[in-house]
């Protein structure tokens, strides 16, 4: 099993959210995050005051999912996340050792 996990542009939730529902894969955890990376942020005013934003908001994906599955994934969350600009995101896959569902006990590939 592997855990894939996915730093994505707010606006392109609903689309990375279609394109995983249409691959079978029915289950994910998203956080609303901020960080900053070679987007670096962004200057705002308020006020009349010029501030630097240097935290910028994202969602994080996380999904477990068979390790045969991993490469049609990160294709599809990569094709549905870009934009072509600075910022579209990251994806990261990690190896899973266990899964369990707690409410019915069921382990590894079978609690997913």
């Amino acid at each position: 099993m592997k855990k894939v996990e996915c730093i994505i542009k707010p606006f392109k939730l609903d689309e990375v959210k279609e394109v995983l529902s249409d691959l079978g894969i029915n289950g994910m955890t998203v956080s609303e995050v901020r960080g900053f990376g070679r987007q670096k942020g962004h200057a705002e005013l308020y006020r009349g005051a010029e501030y630097q934003i240097d935290f910028i908001p994202k969602i994080k994906i996380e999904l477990v999912i068979p390790a045969a599955r991993v490469a049609e994934v990160v294709d599809a969350i990569r094709q549905e996340a870009a934009t072509g600009t600075i910022g579209d995101g990251k994806i990261f896959v990690y190896e899973v050792e266990q899964a369990v569902r707690i409410r019915t006990g069921e382990t590894g590939p079978e609690a997913l």
